[in-house]
């Protein structure tokens, strides 16, 4: 049996959106600039012991930092929570904001939204960037605090305008999306730059997919393969997969199909469906890599098995035509069934057109059973 061809189209880039969480939430306080992370001798905790129990703040903090990070001591963190406490109700920003933290986790404190709401609101009074992008975050999700989108993007705002690079970037998010403010492409592509120029690897994404789009600023190819190529390089699996279909397509840069195969892998081997999908087509035709059906075989499971469905359709046809597998006309039935139950558009025509073949060539017995494994890989696979 051969219905079809085994190439794929490349895969429309959009934009990312991404679920944020909250800031730091790593179960211990977070250090702030300037406390040295080498391990502390006896007589320096002892120093900041002492300081601490005179009642100047900031050793307070220091201290509850120590407690919190096991430096010098051993970690309390009910110790670390009442000596960043001390620090916070004398107004020392850090401390105000870390204890904010630790009541919106549970860490040395009983978990409590509406405590870390109050004590992450003393310090963004203070101008605290953090505690600002924080204090979105909470609005954002309705956490100690009616849910409220437009409040989340004037904080965003205030910790964007601080400097702070994650609410930079989810304030471009919502100027995207029209959430909590109004839907303006150019706002958001100046603050995924401003993201972006700081290192946040998905603003660089995303900012080189504005400018390929040509999505709130002019369509510029060469900035859109500069910003993407920075989120692949630091390990970003969409902008890898990205970057093989820049490759692939010649898209700003020449093309080169063995450069799209090593984008491809790095961003399968980090287990993105698109590129697996993609990288299996590769192999099965001999396209900037050796033709490995096999290998196809491999990567279209992989795709597969994370609901592909451009991948389940190419199982089935490797598996109806003995392609890298061994020829399996009921497990052909079962992948091209799924594909005419579970894919959209095109893919969906396309498998319920290669199922009615595959009907025809069948005995009624196969077909209940390529059914059957059909239904039981759905029902795993919700």
């Amino acid at each position: 049996m051969n219905f079809s061809s085994l190439l794929l189209g490349i895969r429309m880039l959009v934009l990312s959106v991404v679920v944020l969480s909250l800031a730091a939430g790593n179960g211990h306080a977070q250090q702030p600039a300037g406390v040295s992370d080498s391990v502390i001798s006896p007589d320096d905790f002892s120093s900041i012991r002492d300081a601490a129990e005179r009642g100047e703040a900031a050793a307070q903090f220091k201290l509850g930092v120590r407690y919190a990070t096991g430096q010098g001591v051993s970690i309390d963190e009910f110790l670390a929570a009442e000596w960043i406490r001390k620090s916070a109700q004398q107004g020392y920003v850090d401390a105000q904001f870390n204890l904010g933290l630790m009541y919106a986790d549970g860490n040395g404190v009983p978990q409590n939204s509406e405590q870390a709401l109050v004590w992450l609101r003393k310090a963004a009074d203070q101008g605290d960037g953090r505690a600002e992008s924080n204090l979105g975050l909470m609005y954002a999700n309705g956490s100690g605090v009616q849910q409220d989108a437009a409040e989340a993007a004037r904080w965003y705002r205030k910790a964007a305008d601080h400097g702070e690079r994650t609410a930079q970037f989810t304030l471009a998010l919502m100027y995207a999306g029209g959430n909590g403010v109004a839907h303006d492409a150019a706002q958001a592509a100046a603050w995924f730059r401003k993201a972006a120029e700081h290192g946040h690897v998905l603003a660089q994404y995303n900012l080189g997919l504005m400018y390929l789009n040509a999505d709130g600023v002019t369509r510029d190819v060469p900035q859109a393969v500069q910003w993407i190529q920075r989120a692949a390089d630091a390990g970003d699996p969409k902008a890898q997969f990205a970057m093989g279909v820049v490759y692939a397509n010649g898209t700003g840069v020449t093309k080169d199909d063995v450069q799209a195969v090593a984008w491809y892998r790095k961003a399968a081997e980090q287990g993105l469906p698109d590129a697996q999908t993609n990288l299996g087509t590769r192999y099965a035709s001999g396209q900037g890599v050796a033709r490995d059906p096999a290998q196809a075989v491999t990567w279209f499971s992989k795709a597969a098995d994370h609901g592909d469905m451009s991948a389940v359709f190419n199982l089935g046809v490797m598996y109806a035509n003995g392609t890298g597998v061994s020829a399996d006309p009921i497990e052909a039935y079962k992948w091209i069934d799924i594909a005419s139950i579970r894919a959209s558009g095109e893919d969906q025509k396309r498998g319920a057109a290669a199922l009615q073949t595959l009907h025809g060539a069948l005995r009624p017995v196969q077909v209940i059973e390529g059914e059957k494994r059909a239904r039981e890989w759905l029902e795993q696979h919700p």
